[in-house]
This record gives structure tokens, C-alpha cells and sequence, in this order.
């Protein structure tokens, strides 16, 4: 799952929430709406979250000279 999908349900459940006027006897489409907003951006979060740390980038580290690199340099 990536973030495009977490996008997708922000979307869709902004549609169903705010652009639908369908009714149904059994499922109330704006709390349907509202779910898929509040997971998509859940989802998103987490997801910015895990990639940061994923993506966290460590400094290089000089190499140590010792006295046998030294020598055969010479």
C-alpha cells in the first residue's frame, strides 16, 4: 500500500461525503465518507512517518589511518 492509495480513499470518501446524495436503507454514506477520509489520513501519516525514518541519511564516516596504511604508501 502506498500513499497514492491512502490519496484515493481521502478522495473517494470526500466524494461520498460531500459530492453524493444517494441514500440507502442500511449504510449511511456520509459516516462511510468520513471513515475512509479519517483512515486515508491515518494512513498518510504513518506512512510520511516510516518513510522519513527509512529515508534518514547518516553522515559518512572518515576513514581511520593506521600505521600500517602508512607504510605501504611508502
Amino acid at each position: 500500500m502506498g500513499l497514492g492509495l491512502f490519496i484515493i480513499l481521502i478522495a473517494v470518501g470526500a466524494i461520498l461525503t460531500f459530492a453524493s446524495d444517494w441514500e440507502l436503507e442500511a449504510v449511511d454514506l456520509d459516516l462511510v465518507g468520513l471513515i475512509l477520509m479519517a483512515v486515508g489520513i491515518i494512513g498518510t501519516a504513518v506512512y510520511t512517518s516510516v518513510l522519513r525514518r527509512r529515508r534518514m541519511v547518516v553522515p559518512p564516516v572518515a576513514p581511520t589511518v593506521t600505521e600500517d596504511d602508512r607504510r605501504d604508501l611508502l
